[in-house]
């Protein structure tokens, strides 16, 4: 078993540019310190510079510092595409695990809201339409049926909100 009765577990997922790192942000700063921040493209790209395969030692990378952070008393948020062929068992086991609320919830937004998305973001210039057409997945959600899903149509805080009451992270 992995954090305690009041620790909170949330996981965000998606499509690239659905806006995921932009809600885990948002709720870093409505939280403040105690909620950590675990995300796929921080430890997948810039801490091991790996690409995400199948059996990735990011995946295990990303289990052991949320493990770690839960263990600590700290809230945790793990988001990214995090594909559920890829990562669902580890996110699962780690739900399962938890001792506090876990929360899971799936970003669903359109391949064409996230070339739009994506065109208006600092890092546009980095890969393009080519690169997300191969990495979008329509609805990939975990097969345990425990993701809420948010669409298109949430705006940036009525995500945070509806996040901060499931998951019972108030101050």
């Amino acid at each position: 078993m992995v954090g305690s009765d009041t620790t909170r577990l949330i996981v965000l997922r998606g499509n690239s540019a659905s806006g995921k790192s932009a809600v885990a942000a948002r709720l870093r700063a409505c939280y403040g310190r105690g909620l950590a921040v675990v995300g796929q493209d921080v430890v997948r790209r810039e801490i091991l510079k790996e690409p995400d395969v199948p059996g990735a030692v990011n995946i295990g990378l990303i289990d052991v510092v949320a493990r770690y952070a839960l263990d600590a008393g700290y809230h945790v948020v793990v988001e990214g595409i995090l594909c559920a062929d890829r990562y669902g068992p580890m996110l699962t086991a780690l739900g399962a695990e938890h001792r506090g609320v876990s929360r899971f919830y799936y970003l669903d937004v359109p391949f064409a809201e996230t070339l739009r998305r994506h065109a208006t973001k600092p890092t546009a210039g980095a890969y393009g339409e080519e690169e997300m057409r191969r990495w979008y997945r329509a609805r990939d959600l975990l097969d345990d049926g425990r993701e809420e899903i948010i669409g298109a149509g949430s705006s940036l805080e009525e995500t945070v909100r509806r996040i901060l009451t499931g998951a019972r992270l108030h101050r």
